[in-house]
């Protein structure tokens, strides 16, 4: 026993004294300037410990790539080191198809934050939201990996399952949500009319994000029989995750004749840019209202912004993410590249929205799934009428053309009480277009 508290005694004192040989020089180090070419010296000197004394034999390769990933993951949750798999898979992202769960992620508080899961992708068919936290993937916590190295857990052959688990404001208890990988293809822009409304539907900022709005847009103008029979447009920016500024600065100047789209500064003021519209509209005057939620980040945020600035037009919906900074790609030997964030961006009027989002001009909630299809089914109830009495009077004041308009409006009615069932936001910017189209009617515009 005297020998094992010995022992003991010995190996607490020769910790003692390492610890301290070790922690002098250091606190040494930060009690003076230090120079650059001296703290690369201490980094040197850790990793050659490390990588001689570790006690299992270590990749090199890998342990750079940790230190350089873990430096700039410091800085903000968009700056990370992009392994050459990384960079490539960025590349094939932007050129809008690419294999995985179709979500656009952030890292928050150590956990995987969904910014906004992508149209008609996997993940959007089984229910992920905007907001949900990812807590586990496949059962393993995802708690204290990187942002990449998180989005590696979730990526796998095509047709493979994945299960990760969920925590939803509004859930008492975390759930579970099984997901089948595919190959996502994104359509940038997706087209619809509903009555004399162009409704664009952008879900992501990449190459072909302008190109197929411009030629949606004068495909739909023209099967409602040009310009003069369009109400108005709205473009849906909901759970669009952003991409590419360049994008976003074109279809910003799509609706705009002049002034500034967006202005970045940087750490340096000469670095600073400024991006003006050049002149023509796209929707030839036509109102626009904007759809966003806090899905809606980044590049979204800049056309909302921007559009709403210029009061150009009118933004419905929910508080955008907040994504107010830009990041540059910069290509590194060995076709790797580091993922850094060089500016903020700043709206026509100056405003920053990092961390603030784009707040609407007109808050209207989206009714959850499951409060919708309960109102639904209350609605369900077959409703009798004058008309449906045995031996009721005939209307004898209307003509037979007066009767059927009014049928027709009365289709009409029932169209919109549908979308608003379908999409209740959507079907309230739709009004909003219909009834200021009612008003320049009878201004005589």
């Amino acid at each position: 026993m005297n020998r094992l508290l010995m022992a003991t005694a010995a190996g607490i004192l020769t910790g003692t004294v390492v610890t301290t040989q070790v922690a002098a020089p250091l606190l040494a180090q930060e009690s003076r300037p230090s120079s650059v070419y001296e703290q690369l010296d201490l980094f040197g000197d850790i990793f050659e410990r490390v990588r001689a004394q570790y006690v299992e034999e270590v990749d090199t390769r890998k342990l750079i790539e940790a230190a350089i990933n873990g430096m700039l993951t410091s800085l903000d949750p968009h700056s990370s080191y992009l392994s050459p798999d990384d960079a490539e898979n960025m590349q094939v992202q932007t050129r809008g198809e690419f294999g995985g769960l179709g979500i656009e992620v952030t890292q928050e508080d150590g956990f995987i934050k969904v910014v906004a899961p992508m149209d008609g992708t996997p993940a959007d068919l089984a229910g992920i939201e905007a907001g949900d936290i990812i807590t586990h993937v496949d059962g393993e916590s995802v708690l204290g990996l990187t942002l990449n190295e998180a989005v590696d857990r979730m990526r796998g052959p095509v047709g493979s399952e994945i299960v990760i688990t969920v925590v939803r404001e509004g859930r008492t208890e975390p759930f579970d949500v099984s997901i089948i990988r595919d190959t996502i293809k994104l359509t940038a822009v997706r087209a619809r009319t509903e009555r004399d409304v162009v409704v664009l539907r952008l879900t992501t900022f990449n190459d072909q994000t302008y190109p197929n709005l411009e030629s949606s847009l004068r495909e739909k103008v023209a099967e409602l029989g040009g310009m003069d029979k369009v109400s108005g447009i709205v473009l849906d920016l909901r759970n669009n995750p952003g991409g590419l500024l360049t994008q976003a600065i074109k279809v910003s100047d799509a609706f705009l004749d002049k002034g500034e789209i967006v202005s970045t500064r940087g750490r340096n003021p000469q670095d600073g840019e400024r991006f003006n519209a050049t002149p023509g509209d796209l929707a030839e005057g036509k109102p626009i209202v904007v759809l966003i939620n806090g899905g809606s980040a980044s590049a979204s945020e800049i056309v909302a912004g921007a559009l709403q600035d210029h009061n150009r037009a009118i933004v419905v919906g929910t508080r955008s993410f907040g994504k107010g900074s830009v990041q540059t790609v910069m290509p590194l030997r060995g076709d790797g590249a580091i993922r850094l964030t060089t500016s903020r961006y700043y709206t026509p009027s100056g405003r920053s929205i990092q961390a603030l989002g784009v707040s609407p001009d007109i808050l209207v909630e989206q009714p959850r799934r499951a409060a919708q299809a309960e109102a639904a089914s209350e609605n369900d109830r077959p409703m009798r009428s004058e008309a449906d009495l045995r031996g009721r009077l005939s209307n004898d004041s209307l003509s037979e053309d007066e009767i059927k308009q009014i049928e027709e409006e009365r289709k009409r009615a029932e169209e919109v009480a549908r979308l608003r069932e379908e999409d209740y936001q959507l079907a309230y910017a739709v009004d909003i277009l219909r009834g200021l189209a009612v008003m320049a009617q009878s201004n005589g515009q």
